[in-house]
């Protein structure tokens, strides 16, 4: 059975980048994308070299995230 991991907290990998393997350590291979709840998909990830199956839940866009849109609404300002 595949491991779930959330990826709401803490980083999530971008839509390029691949997790770890928590096993042996291996970049793991994304397989394949499934729905899920609105604004994120269900991604699927295998492992090459021990064959580890794990799947995580990752925002469909990085920036609209609740951590994304209040950094953005923050203090920071452009230089002027």
């Amino acid at each position: 059975m595949p491991e779930f991991q959330s990826s709401k907290s803490g980083n999530p990998p971008g839509s390029l980048e691949c997790p770890r393997c928590p096993r042996c350590q291996a970049r793991m291979i994304l397989t394949g994308i499934s729905p899920a709840p609105a604004g994120y998909d269900l991604r699927a990830f295998e492992c090459a070299k021990c064959d580890r199956i794990s799947t995580r839940l990752v925002p469909k866009d990085p920036m609209k995230t609740g951590d994304a849109m209040r950094w953005l609404s923050g203090d920071l300002k452009p230089p002027q």
